[in-house]
């Protein structure tokens, strides 16, 4: 390492910060389905998916390469471009985590760094091909693929399971449920904590502490390691609230098959560089497997809120970014008053977020006012697939009694109760 400036210090901080925020903001991704059917308790889980994502940090550096050599371009990037990014991705990250929405780190992280590059360096500065082939397409791609792959899984389940005995089989999938939750967390680990090591190492060639072109140094793979699980293991309760319960009523059945393709999704993606949004991936699977079981319902208002999220996080994040990045240009003193904006507005988001508290003790709690009837697309769904011969018998036989039959669910709106 040939030199450690202060700036450089202060971005390293800010990028681990985020880092911490993805991690609670992205527990719903691995264990939201888990919690909700019942399967795991809360605290038990968040503690088993931060193992999993510490270990998943070490699996491989593709997506870290990704971001530090391809999204934009290394020369001319001042340790303040990468500030100013982080400082958009993480005020995305607590705006949405208040509201509960599960919008995309990734996402958030990739527009802060694209709008102060811009606003540093111009737009030619700036990856289009990378961006597409790496960030669009996969962002778009992700969560059909996922949705598409978890609905046909969860019709298989149920028609594999057609004759297996309903109490058995469910205890069967909950263990399922553990294993595939634990798969995605380790995924998640070495595609999100991978973002973060990305842009240190980005951070680092702009400051002159390594040379370009390098891979993360073992310090900044631990590190990022670290803070994604400190994170997961706080656990960001009002998404995961949103993902378990607030798009649809998961069985043990569908949870399993959510997460299976969810996971086989995010692996694939990692594999090949691809800087894939595990929330737009494990959002989807979870849709599918509610559109998958015959009677099951998608709560699209919910979903439609967090499309619109998804859709404003680049551009949120690249406004916020590119302004701090304007504000930094002013020497010293302005990027002092981007440091102190960024913790203040944190703070208040914090403050604002105890007015309802979400927590291990009532993430499964559910409002009255989230039920909605079948929409046209669930029903036109159900409407062509013939109903698994063991759907009656084995919702029948639950002994948690949250889910209808599906006669009932056909006629009537699903209640929203707690697994």
């Amino acid at each position: 390492m040939e030199s450690f400036s202060l700036i450089l210090a202060i971005v390293v901080v800010t990028a681990l910060a985020f880092d911490f925020t993805n991690g609670f903001h992205d527990t719903a991704n691995a264990m939201a389905t888990t919690i909700s059917t019942g399967a795991m308790k809360p605290k038990v889980a968040v503690a088993m998916s931060a193992v999993l994502n510490l270990v998943g940090a070490f699996l491989s550096v593709e997506v870290a390469n990704t971001i530090s050599k391809g999204l934009v371009d290394e020369a001319g990037i001042r340790p303040e471009v990468i500030f100013a990014a982080l400082v958009g991705a993480i005020l995305w990250n607590l705006l949405t985590w208040l509201v509960g929405l599960p919008s995309s780190s990734s996402h958030a992280l990739m527009g802060g760094l694209i709008g102060a590059t811009i606003a540093s360096a111009g737009v030619g500065a700036v990856h289009g091909d990378v961006l597409v082939t790496k960030v669009l397409i996969p962002a778009i791609a992700a969560p059909l693929v996922a949705g598409i792959a978890a609905l046909l899984a969860t019709r298989l389940t149920y028609s594999l399971g057609s004759k297996a005995d309903g109490k058995a089989s469910k205890k069967g999938y909950r263990a399922g449920q553990i294993a595939s939750a634990g798969l995605v967390s380790l995924a998640h680990g070495t595609n999100d904590a991978q973002k973060t090591m990305g842009v240190i190492t980005l951070a680092l060639v702009a400051g002159g502490a390594v040379a370009p072109d390098s891979d993360p140094p073992m310090w900044v793979i631990l590190s990022a390691g670290l803070a994604i699980a400190l994170g997961t293991y706080l656990g960001g309760w009002r998404i995961i609230r949103t993902m378990g319960k607030g798009l649809t009523d998961l069985q043990p059945q569908q949870g399993f098959a959510a997460q299976t393709s969810a996971a086989t999704v995010i692996l694939a993606s990692s594999h090949l560089g691809f800087s894939l949004s595990t929330t737009h991936s494990v959002s989807g699977s979870v849709m599918g497997a509610g559109l998958g079981r015959k009677g099951g319902v998608v709560r699209w208002s919910t979903a439609t809120r967090m499309f619109i999220a998804w859709g404003l996080t680049l551009p949120a994040a690249a406004l916020v970014g590119a302004l701090a990045e304007y504000v930094t240009g002013f020497g010293a003193w302005g990027t002092a008053v981007v440091a102190v904006f960024l913790i203040a507005s944190s703070a208040a988001i914090w403050k604002l977020s105890r007015r309802e508290v979400v927590d291990h003790t009532n993430v499964n709690d559910t409002d009255a006012g989230t039920v909605e009837p079948a929409g046209v697309i669930t029903t036109a769904i159900a409407a062509v697939t013939p109903p698994p011969a063991s759907a009656a018998a084995t919702t029948s036989e639950d002994p948690v009694p949250a889910f209808p039959s599906q006669a009932t669910a056909e006629r009537t709106p699903t209640p929203t109760t707690t697994v």
